[in-house]
């Protein structure tokens, strides 16, 4: 069977694993945060180490992004280049740097109830 079909007949899909981290920027920080202090996000769960808060300013501008950083973008796509983020208080000088640490593969019925269309609405355009 061709990678095509295989792909088409599987409801699996890839996303990667995403570690953020704070590394130190021209500024000095002034966020409840540290250099080295850090989140994991695998799937949809966003994990901490114990001990360790995150301020919840940088994680509402950093959100956003997450999920496409998580999903394959083509080489030239600054999704897949930038990895630095600022924080967005404009007196802190905290950077945000997001990398791909690993893939995990998810099953579409495993994480959602909406059901995949059918094959034939997929040649005729009906999403």
């Amino acid at each position: 069977m061709s990678k095509s079909s295989t792909s088409e007949s599987s409801d699996a899909f890839t996303l990667y694993d995403l570690r953020v981290e704070v590394v130190g920027g021209e500024k000095n920080m002034v966020c409840n945060h540290k250099v080295g202090d850090f989140f994991e996000l695998s799937g949809e769960n966003l994990t901490l180490p114990p001990g360790q808060s995150f301020p919840i300013y940088p994680l509402a501008a950093l959100l956003p992004l997450l999920p496409a950083k998580q999903r394959k973008t083509h080489d030239n796509d600054w999704m897949t280049t930038d990895t630095d983020i600022a924080c967005p208080d404009p007196h802190c000088g905290a950077i945000f740097r997001i990398r791909r640490t690993g893939e995990r593969t998810f099953h579409h019925g495993e994480v959602t109830v909406v059901p995949l269309p059918p094959k034939d609405a997929d040649r005729k355009g009906q999403r």
